[in-house]
């Protein structure tokens, strides 16, 4: 009887790992969980040089995507930017409701594709993570180069309105 209440046990929590390593992202791979509480937005983000990886989540469909990645502020707002060709830049495409954590905290926002303007928000990006991840940011191709392959988007406030004539040109 005590081992077969062992088995049963070890099958559970073998089962339990499973599924939280399918539905929470790990490292390049997405979930579906996000976690964290959720906190209203702050009217400024403060200094965000120490933060190097958020959790991110985009919502098309059924399921949502959790990626962790990058996050840079320039000129006071916040920005994320992914390959063109990633799933999560292709759910969001056009901008979209997303949720973002950062430690324990989840904020609700939009993202705002940003069209025109791209070469100094990713020489931010890469200015940012260069000193810590120089491997990495050295394979990227130059600001100028990424401005045709990347999926850059600005995050604000759910009740943020961008501008009226195009909403496309933030910044």
């Amino acid at each position: 009887m005590g081992a077969r209440i062992l088995k049963v046990s070890v099958s559970v929590l073998v089962l339990a790992v499973l599924i939280f390593v399918v539905v929470t992202p790990v490292g390049p791979v997405p979930g579906f969980l996000l976690g964290g509480t959720e906190t209203e937005v702050p009217a400024a983000w403060g200094d965000t040089r120490s933060i190097d990886e958020i959790r991110f989540e985009v919502s098309s469909g059924l399921l949502p995507r959790v990626v962790i990645i990058w996050v840079v502020q320039f000129e006071g707002d916040l920005y994320v930017v992914g390959d063109g060709k990633s799933g999560w830049v292709g759910m969001l495409d056009q901008g979209g409701s997303v949720r973002m954590r950062i430690g324990d905290k989840t904020y609700s926002l939009n993202a705002q594709r940003v069209k025109n303007n791209l070469v100094p928000i990713l020489e931010a990006y890469q200015g940012k993570y260069r000193a810590d991840y120089p491997e990495i940011v050295n394979s990227f191709p130059q600001a100028m180069e990424s401005v045709k392959s990347a999926g850059v988007f600005r995050l604000s406030t759910k009740s943020e309105k961008f501008g009226q004539s195009d909403p496309s040109d933030v910044r």
